[in-house]
């Protein structure tokens, strides 16, 4: 089975330039890289001590040892004011994430030969990356002494293994889409823009492949360990054995099919012939893989399994997609949620799926039929849902999309799921994100966002902003829930 998350380890090179004092840069290196050891351990970091870049040549020094030494990002640190076509041609010819950031001047008793002016250098530094169209990481306030580099490294962190992980990504899909879902059309164009490979097939190719499964002799141990995940909310152990099956197809699929690539998502296919034909719903295994972190889209949603994908890298853990789907009712809002917290009833929706979230996130499951499909299809083809309340606590919900006219677009808003009973059916929770209602009707439907949106279980705004930013998209369509009193462009004044 593939490891399907990166290690990041940053390689911190420092630079200096030559009409300043080159211990300051060597000792600031040496207190950053301290700092950062202290606070969150050595296993992230590489240290480079061939040199402090001073010229061209150092650069192709420092480059080469960071290789050596299995750097896959890098960090760019100005212990003084640093040269500026040296230190950015390092980031030019380094293939991986790279930041910048500066040294602050440690005391006022040394203001003499103890000043670096990295402030003034890192102004260059970032003239020179503009100039030479290199893309890298500048935190929010990039000067600081050895402890707050450290933050702004660890800060980074996260945005280079998402930035990596897209670059050694291929998604799978199947399809088509299924009638009437032109929302969850995805222009590949801007898969490639990214880094990201694709491989289409069709459903047909997966239920040949599901068909020579029959039989596989691994079905036992799936079906067991599907067993001991359900315990008493197996409820239709009669379809575990074609759940392996199809469970199996899928993870044999990735393996002869990834590559040169690292990683893997998946855009499924689920109807609607998929049930007639294959016997079963294939959310439960979706709901499986994804949390192993192979992320499993529904529908054929090429750009929710990608950002299913950038949050499983960013938070180190398990995902899922959801409609934004329901309005929450007055009377159940009156009776659950009002007077109990500060949300207002249109801060709070549904987000629903029929059953595609890991056990890991749910309060409670059980193996059921998918309810909306068997209004007109036999229960028994639509069997395979996984459902229950999903967990309450922080999430963040965000999308990546290019949208219809081939833009990147994004969203990001962080709210909660709330301890409500949803006294309805599938994988679902009630969801209450400030200022929703407004955020809802002026950037996810004026930008033409599906409503498949990708959630992630904890704050995660602050890197999935800098990764969006980082791998190229204009921060005009980075949308997020405007607070009060903030009006977007299209939002009628008078209300």
């Amino acid at each position: 089975m593939i490891n399907n998350k990166p290690k990041i380890k940053i390689g911190i090179v420092a630079v200096s330039r030559d009409c300043f004092p080159e211990p300051l840069s060597v000792n600031r290196r040496k207190a950053l890289v301290e700092a950062y050891t202290k606070k969150y351990g050595a296993d992230d970091i590489y240290e480079c001590p061939i040199c402090i870049v001073e010229s061209e040549i150092h650069m192709v020094q420092a480059l080469e040892d960071i290789k050596k030494n299995g750097c896959n990002a890098l960090c760019v640190y100005l212990g003084n004011f640093g040269p500026e076509i040296s230190e950015t041609l390092l980031a030019k010819h380094f293939d991986g994430p790279k930041m910048f950031c500066a040294a602050a001047e440690e005391s006022g008793n040394s203001l003499m030969d103890g000043r670096g002016d990295a402030y003034c250098g890192m102004l260059n530094a970032s003239y020179n990356l503009q100039l030479r169209n290199i893309k890298a990481y500048i935190p929010e306030y990039p000067v600081g002494d050895a402890e707050d580099c450290a933050d702004m490294i660890h800060d980074f962190l996260p945005v280079a293994k998402a930035v990596y992980a897209l670059n050694h990504l291929k998604i799978i899909s199947f399809g088509p889409r299924p009638l009437n879902f032109l929302a969850c059309n995805a222009p590949i164009k801007q898969l490639y823009n990214i880094g990201v490979e694709i491989e289409e097939n069709s459903e047909l190719d997966l239920f040949e492949a599901f068909n020579k499964h029959a039989g596989d002799a691994r079905i036992p141990e799936v079906v067991a360990d599907m067993e001991k995940e359900l315990g008493k909310g197996n409820k239709k152990p009669e379809i575990l054995a074609k759940l392996a099956q199809y469970e199996l197809t899928l993870l044999d699929w990735v393996e002869a099919h990834k590559g040169y690539r690292e990683f893997v998502a998946i855009a499924g296919k689920c109807w609607p012939a998929f049930q007639t034909q294959f016997g079963f719903v294939p959310c439960y295994v979706n709901s499986r893989l994804t949390g192993r972190g192979i992320p499993v889209s529904c529908e054929v949603d090429i750009y929710g399994c990608l950002s299913e994908f950038i949050g499983t890298v960013v938070s180190d853990d398990i995902v899922t997609l959801l409609d934004i789907n329901n309005s929450v009712p007055k009377d159940m809002y009156n009776s659950e949620i009002k007077g109990k917290t500060n949300y207002t009833l249109t801060d709070t929706f549904m987000g629903f799926h029929c059953g595609n979230t890991c056990s890991k996130k749910l309060a409670f499951c059980e193996m059921k039929y998918q309810k909306i499909m068997a209004r007109s299809l036999p229960i028994e083809v639509t069997n395979g849902t996984l459902e229950g309340d999903i967990a309450p606590g922080p999430i963040t919900f965000y999308r990546l999309q290019s949208t219809a006219d081939n833009i990147l677009r994004a969203y990001i808003a962080q709210g909660e799921v709330l301890p409500v009973a949803t006294r309805s059916f599938g994988s679902i929770g009630v969801f209450a994100i400030p200022e929703m209602g407004r955020f809802y009707r002026h950037w996810l439907i004026e930008k033409g966002f599906p409503h498949h949106g990708a959630v992630a279980f904890g704050h995660f705004g602050k890197a999935l902003f800098e990764v969006f930013k980082y791998i190229g998209v204009d921060v005009s369509e980075i949308g997020y829930n405007q607070p009060a009193g903030v009006r977007y462009p299209t939002e009628n004044p008078w209300g």
